[in-house]
């Protein structure tokens, strides 16, 4: 079984840096673009690598694969207006979550399989077991968190697929770092007890 990456490590790129170009794109400046992918890729492959370090020996999908992706569809955007780097990497974990279970489901993985992607819900927090679970299941179990609570499971996707910190969280959905606490406290004692139902 692959060891638990651990909490995401906080964002690197340049905050100020990456909301100026982001901005900047939005206006149409096509050199801002340019800048902006050296600044965004190195962070985009170390949350591929972090996920992908949970797939099964000899899986196919690889972290350059998985940021070309996501970065074509980022750069395709053309309904969003950026706000800053906060919202660039929330939209960038939704693209990511995608990517990652479509590739589950187009390799035929069943639910809960051997063969399935784990990932893993435990974060500093001692007080919840850590819970893995394949990658699809994690999704469907997301997306029935979204119906009963849509900010957990906002906060579960943005710092599992997105890497987001608390501090990044409580910015991209506008609330404080004591609610996002809460909220992802109680996401993952939702998610335990939902992926532990067999």
């Amino acid at each position: 079984m692959p060891e638990d990456p651990g909490p995401p490590k906080p964002l690197l790129s340049p905050p100020g840096e990456v909301t100026r170009l982001l901005l900047a794109w939005n206006q149409g400046d096509k050199k801002a673009l340019d800048e902006l992918i050296p600044l965004v890729y190195d962070e985009l492959h170390r949350l591929a690598e972090r996920h992908l370090s949970q797939e099964r020996p000899g899986h196919t999908l690889q972290p350059t694969a998985v940021v070309h992706e996501a970065y074509l569809k980022l750069v395709d955007q053309q309904r969003v207006t950026w706000k800053n780097r906060g919202h660039f990497f929330a939209v960038a974990a939704q693209a990511m979550r995608r990517l990652l279970v479509d590739h589950a489901r187009a390799r035929g993985r069943e639910k809960r399989g051997g063969a399935a992607t784990r990932v893993s819900l435990e974060e500093a927090d001692p007080s919840v077991p850590a819970r893995e679970a394949d990658v699809i299941a994690l999704d469907q179990a997301l997306e029935k968190l979204a119906a009963l609570d849509s900010t957990q499971a906002r906060v579960v996707e943005l710092h599992y697929f997105g890497g987001l910190t608390a501090d990044e969280t409580a910015e991209v959905l506008g609330t404080s770092v004591a609610t996002i606490g809460r909220a992802f406290f109680l996401a993952k004692v939702w998610l335990h007890r939902e992926l532990s139902v067999a």
